[in-house]
């Protein structure tokens, strides 16, 4: 699937076709789907489950985007939503509009009536139908980063579990729903996968994260490797936040292997699909310990051959289920 395709208006309202600046701003957006650590919407799947997971992904990125104040300059996405431009800047009253756009979604009196205003969330307003989604998870992704906004240390692990719990775990669940898939058991399976990859995440963007003002390896396990806060702005890493950055990695490693038996419970090429999910975390790990866990010069990436061996290695190593 292309990036932007089903970028269009939703609901039973006459649609107005988005302007070229609208299109565009919604490409950019998707198109950030090539850089995460695990294939987002491959060809392989069928075209209804690209479209949903596209659809799903377009909007936990704007989220993402919103809270770390990375959307395109200009304020469009501000005007989209109904705020003045300059509000982009102002993550707190954007990720409220785009709760209020939301509720449009799924036509709730949380919003003021009528069709989605933004184009993301006008591609969402068919899947949330043909699927029968909640707005459970989409709010939760919100409220993750309107905690972004209060919160930007953590204490303890638990902590940080339960801004996974907000932040990652949603989309997995999103994903069992779209398939039709979803069950007690693989959801569990799926919130430990989840919470891996944002962990996987948080330790590869370690120094940009800083750049944010915000840490998420928590406070008691710095303490534990006699890291201060200081140790995390050097150009390169000492022991100590090699050691640090090596135990959340494993921690990570940990409960991928949790979620690994979640592949074997389901068939076909979604099979496929979350053996890429698994695969991409442990690929990425892989590529933190090649760096020798020194993680300050800018976030390992892996490579793709190093994904696709991953991948493989889930596929011939998954406990088959049913």
């Amino acid at each position: 699937m292309t990036p932007g395709h089903g970028i269009r208006p939703g609901g039973d309202a006459a649609p107005t076709a988005p302007d070229a600046r609208t299109r565009a701003a919604a490409y950019a957006t998707l198109g950030k789907a090539r850089s995460e650590n695990f294939p987002v919407a491959p060809s392989f799947l069928p075209r209804a489950w690209r479209d949903g997971l596209m659809a799903v992904y377009g909007y936990a990125r704007l989220v993402d985007d919103i809270g770390d104040g990375d959307l395109a300059p200009g304020g469009h996405d501000a005007v989209l939503l109904g705020l003045d431009p300059a509000a982009a800047d102002e993550p707190l009253a954007m990720l409220d509009a785009l709760e209020a756009d939301l509720h449009r979604v799924f036509g709730g009196s949380g919003g003021s009536g009528g069709p989605p205003r933004h184009p993301l969330l006008q591609a969402l307003q068919p899947v949330v139908r043909a699927h029968g989604l909640t707005p459970e998870p989409f709010l939760g992704l919100i409220e993750a980063n309107r905690q972004d906004q209060r919160v930007t240390r953590y204490a303890t692990y638990g902590d940080l579990l339960a801004y996974c719990e907000l932040s990652a775990n949603p989309v997995g669940r999103l994903v069992l729903s779209l398939t039709g898939t979803s069950t007690p058991e693989r959801i569990r399976r799926s919130d430990a996968v989840c919470t891996a990859l944002q962990i996987v995440e948080h330790v590869q963007d370690v120094a940009e994260d800083l750049g944010r003002d915000r840490i998420y390896l928590p406070a008691e396990d710095m303490r534990r490797f006699h890291v201060a806060e200081t140790d995390l702005k050097a150009h390169r890493a000492g022991a100590s936040v090699r050691s640090l950055v090596a135990f959340e990695a494993e921690r990570a490693r940990d409960l991928l292997n949790e979620g690994t038996p979640l592949v074997g419970s389901v068939h076909g090429r979604l099979r496929l699909l979350l053996a890429g999910f698994v695969g991409g975390g442990r690929a990425a790990l892989r590529a933190v310990t090649a760096a020798g866990f020194d993680v300050l010069p800018g976030p390992p990436k892996p490579t793709r051959s190093g994904l696709l061996r991953e991948v493989a290695s889930v596929l011939r190593t998954a406990p088959r289920k049913g």
